[in-house]
């Protein structure tokens, strides 16, 4: 089985396990409940295997900036006036070696309880994908359980110049940090005697978004701070690779230290805010030593998607900018959606990778597709979730949730009602804990429409990974074969993936009402193909046959409103 056709199921452990239901605005950890590493069981990686997915990203699992105080274990307090939300970001890092406290039922065994969980997803037949932050860390970053020789970031910086290529910050030398006015860190209801509006850091260090000064604003990331890879940003964008700087090699031994615990991918944040040398540098470095560790890049500049898949060497990058948007505007049933938009993706932006971009249409930045934001509706998806499954050979990623069509209703606490679930807060995911049911994790309390949704996502799932065309197949485009056939109109995508042995006719179906086309195969796919006049099909989602007498006269079809047949034949 080709092992590139990744399929990754996205997961918060805060909220994943969490069958707390209070969802308190800004409630703490002992009101609103936290999910543990522990509760991803046996029997919920067997349900995340069974439903088609190879692979799992743990989201959040590094220990980051909080309100929540564990200096009872030997952590540090963290100031609430540079932490966004009662539980923090997870993007906010406090310690790279280490395992976020909240997430552990033995809090001075947090990193052996993560090391179990990797275990226990291996033996699942499931690998283990996680995040790396490299552009910023929490303003409050300091490694408590360090491996013995590692410097921490900053210990040997010289903080009375603005730039050295040694140093692991960036400095404003002769300023303390001012924090922005107008945050209330915790809400009303959170006391802390470090809730003053003020912050010790003097000289003030660059802001993680590239704030190149004291006062970052409360638009700003001002939580964090941005690191330094060799990168003179005030003085004209001078680079100073070589030497290799020091922070270079601290990432490669964070990295190491978790790929040797069995880590077998990471998620890359902000790539684009990294010099692309760095990437390039890092991961051949890692794949010396463990060569089968994927890295997917978060990137959003399709202009440089080249420079970070052949430069940096990633394996694979978000395609955000192109699919994703081309996709949500159709699902939205946008006026000025069009399903040639689709062709526009792997036609210019990713053309030749296409089979390297990660595609989604849900994950913890973006709306859920049930949210009123997006579309209100979970059932929209599916046109759309088939295309970004089934275009290319490359990964496709679902947020947990998304599959039983959790809309992300009410505002957390930093996170507002946004059509978002929230990662700063601790919350509950009240569709998704129908499904979890006390954490049988059998689904015992979804309605039966939640029952039918979750039924698709699995067959869609199987389906591209035990398909041969899906999984590995050849890609041909049908839209300008069809654009004159009756019933055409750009809410339709259609499309062939095939190989050898296997073919599948995809077709889909954008629009809010039902389609009747017949749809036609060109003379010269038909005789690459060796198709016989009679052809009969099978629709792997629905299982529903069809047929037509004379290929050649095409395939007559009735799609319901947002809907799609992928036809085995």
């Amino acid at each position: 089985m080709s092992d590139h056709k990744l399929t990754i199921y996205q997961l918060l452990p805060r909220l994943f396990g969490n069958t707390n239901t209070t969802r308190k605005y800004y409630g703490s950890i002992e009101e609103n409940g936290c999910g543990k590493l522990n509760d991803i069981n046996e029997r919920a990686l067997s349900e995340i295997k069974n439903m088609g997915f190879t692979h799992v990203w743990y989201t959040g699992v590094i220990e980051h900036a909080t309100m929540t105080d564990y200096s009872a274990h030997g952590i540090a307090p963290d100031d609430p006036d540079v932490v966004k939300g009662r539980a923090g970001s997870p993007y906010a890092i406090k310690d790279y070696y280490d395992i976020d406290p909240d997430l552990a039922i033995n809090v001075p065994k947090r990193v052996q309880e993560f090391e179990a969980l990797i275990n226990r997803t291996h033996e699942a037949g499931l690998k283990v994908i996680m995040d790396f932050v490299p552009n910023h860390v929490a303003r409050t970053y300091y490694s408590d359980i360090k491996p013995a020789g590692v410097r921490d970031f900053g210990e040997d910086d010289d903080d009375t110049v603005a730039f050295s290529p040694v140093n692991d910050f960036y400095y404003i030398p002769g300023q303390p940090l001012v924090i922005p006015g107008g945050y209330n860190p915790g809400g009303d209801q959170f006391t802390s005697p470090l809730k003053d509006g003020r912050f010790d850091e003097n000289p003030a260090k660059a802001t993680g978004d590239n704030v190149f000064n004291a006062w970052p604003s409360i638009n700003n990331w001002f939580e964090t701070i941005k690191l330094n890879y060799g990168v003179d940003y005030v003085a004209g964008y001078q680079t100073h690779f070589n030497p290799v700087p020091p922070l270079w090699h601290k990432m490669l031994h964070i990295l190491s230290y978790w790929a040797d615990k069995g880590i077998d991918g990471f998620r890359c944040d902000m790539v684009e805010y990294v010099p692309f040398e760095f990437w390039g540098w890092l991961i051949t470095e890692m794949k010396q030593c463990y060569p089968n560790v994927i890295f997917i890049g978060e990137a959003y500049n399709a202009q440089e998607y080249h420079n970070y898949l052949f430069n940096g060497r990633f394996d694979y990058l978000y395609d955000k900018v192109g699919l994703y948007d081309a996709v949500k505007r159709l699902t939205r049933n946008e006026w000025n959606a069009s399903t040639w938009d689709i062709n526009a993706v792997w036609n210019h932006h990713t053309r030749g990778f296409d089979e390297r971009m990660l595609r989604f249409m849900e994950n913890h930045d973006e709306e859920r597709v049930a949210s009123a934001p997006f579309a209100g509706d979970a059932w929209l998806a599916l046109p759309g979730m088939i295309v970004s499954a089934t275009l290319s050979t490359g990964p496709v990623m679902i947020y947990f949730g998304q599959e039983v069509g959790e809309p992300a209703h009410g505002a957390s606490g930093f996170s507002a009602d946004d059509g978002r679930t929230t990662i700063f807060d601790y919350w509950a995911v009240p569709e998704h804990q129908k499904w979890v049911n006390n954490q049988a994790y059998d689904g015992a309390q979804l309605h039966e429409s939640q029952v039918r949704l979750r039924e698709f996502y699995s067959k869609l799932l199987n389906a591209v990974r035990n398909n041969e065309a899906l999984r590995e197949g050849e890609f041909y485009e049908l839209m300008m074969a069809n654009e004159h056939q009756p019933g055409f109109n750009n809410r339709l995508y259609i499309y062939m993936r095939y190989t050898a042995n296997a073919r599948v006719l995809v077709v889909v179906n954008f629009n809010r009402h039902a389609v009747d086309i017949t749809i036609k195969l060109p003379d010269d796919l038909i005789a690459r193909l060796g198709i016989n006049d009679i052809v009969k099909f099978t629709d792997l989602l629905s299982e529903k046959a069809f047929q037509t007498d004379n290929i050649h006269n095409g395939l007559q079809l009735n799609i319901a409103a947002a809907s799609g047949y992928l036809l085995a034949f």
